[in-house]
């Protein structure tokens, strides 16, 4: 009995939690197909009076999930009658998948190196690693413009891509990843005359698939959502992504504002669905037993 209580109570919590977090989603998708006027009737600010002296005591705002005539007009002004927003969709992945291609390649090496080599310090270089990732963008985002500065990259996406693709986290995932396969498959392979390029193509990676899938969705989602970066590298408008877009909508355009978003979400819904499980067991760092 006493296990049961216990399940209901964690089970209660866990709903509870499942539903605040899907809230905003819910109601971004389903405002999305509002008119603009039934979207200002349930965001104005109504007056809540009180029924003895019919005074203004406070003020709240009606928020409806389900929209009482489904209107498509904004998605027709987003998609066609606004091509600014497919033009800073190519935009965002012109930036994001050579950071998500080039993050894999490289992490997946570096992590190879760092799990499976013994160097001379190795221990503190991977501790820089691990300082670099802890560290907030912003502690960053100053050298990374001084740097591109110099080399002529600003307002140019290599001045977002290259610092997007030498990130760490990548490298932290994969290596705790690979510290879990036994060390036999490789003594092995070399046993066979394998070298090492062949043993992390044609054994680590097929191993570590779960973890470079993780790493892959991660990364993507992360740099998908990237707004400062952009502002900052990128002087031309024409140049950045659609994360920008939506930050500069403003407040008459709400009904364009929740179509672009749901819009926005779609790539990162798909692939998150799509690579659930691989994310799931990839963080798990679950382990290949001998």
């Amino acid at each position: 009995m006493k296990n049961r209580t216990k399940r209901i109570f964690i089970t209660a919590i866990l709903t509870l939690m499942v539903t605040i977090f899907l809230f905003p989603l819910v109601l971004t998708i389903t405002n999305s197909f509002m008119s603009e006027a039934e979207i200002a009737s349930n965001y104005d600010m109504v007056d809540s009076k009180n029924s003895d002296t019919n005074d203004s005591t406070s003020k709240y705002a009606i928020m409806k999930l389900i929209p009482e005539v489904v209107v498509l007009e904004q998605y027709y002004d987003v998609l066609i009658k606004k091509s600014q927003f497919l033009f800073m969709f190519w935009n965002s992945v012109i930036i994001v998948l050579p950071i998500v291609v080039g993050q894999t390649i490289v992490a997946s090496m570096a992590a190879y190196a760092f799990a499976k080599f013994k160097f001379t310090g190795q221990n503190q270089l991977f501790f820089i690693y691990l300082t670099v990732m802890l560290m907030p963008f912003q502690v960053t985002l100053v050298p990374n413009y001084l740097v591109a500065d110099k080399l002529g990259l600003v307002n140019n996406y290599l001045s977002i891509i290259l610092p997007g693709v030498f990130n760490t986290f990548g490298v932290f995932l994969l290596k705790q990843y690979m510290e879990q396969i036994p060390d036999s498959y490789i003594e092995a392979a070399k046993m066979d005359g394998a070298g090492h390029f062949e043993i992390f193509f044609k054994i680590i990676l097929p191993m570590c698939k779960n973890g470079v899938a993780a790493m892959f969705i991660l990364v993507f989602i992360d740099n998908w959502n990237m707004v400062e970066q952009p502002l900052i590298f990128l002087r031309d408008v024409l140049k950045q992504p659609l994360s920008v877009y939506l930050s500069k909508i403003i407040s008459g355009e709400r009904g364009l504002a929740f179509a672009a978003s749901t819009l926005y979400m779609l790539p990162m819904l798909l692939i998150y669905l799509y690579g659930e499980n691989y994310l799931i067991e990839g963080i798990q760092r679950s382990g290949i037993k001998e």
